[in-house]
């Protein structure tokens, strides 16, 4: 049987759990009130520190869903999505709108990848 590790684990949720080798993290939000670019850039530096905290990396990521505020930022996120994703390694992924936790969050990221 597989065991479960919790990462930064609060009352509410933990960033990451991982289950055997795959590593599920929480939807990573950048800072409230800057730019969708600044915002996808802070979402992917966390996505990159968990990841590492884990024993994994961007390269090993299986799926991804991105919420964005308005799809009027999806070139905007894209930009800084496809400059930080390794070639060759760009995960399954699903991009949607929705309302999210404040009227200033923009983006949000939720990543699930294998351990290195």
């Amino acid at each position: 049987m597989s065991s479960i590790t919790r990462i930064a684990t609060g009352q509410r949720m933990s960033q990451a759990v991982v289950h055997g080798d795959t590593i599920y993290l929480a939807g990573q939000v950048g800072e409230p009130g800057t730019s969708v670019s600044a915002q996808t850039q802070s979402c992917l530096d966390k996505v990159d520190a968990l990841l590492e905290q884990c024993g994994s990396d961007k390269t090993k990521i299986l799926s991804t869903t991105i919420w964005l505020k308005d799809m009027a930022g999806f070139a905007e996120m894209n930009a800084v999505w496809d400059a930080w994703v390794p070639e060759g390694c760009a995960p399954a992924r699903a991009t949607g709108e929705s309302a999210l936790a404040t009227p200033d969050h923009l983006v949000e990221i939720i990543v699930i990848a294998a351990k290195a």
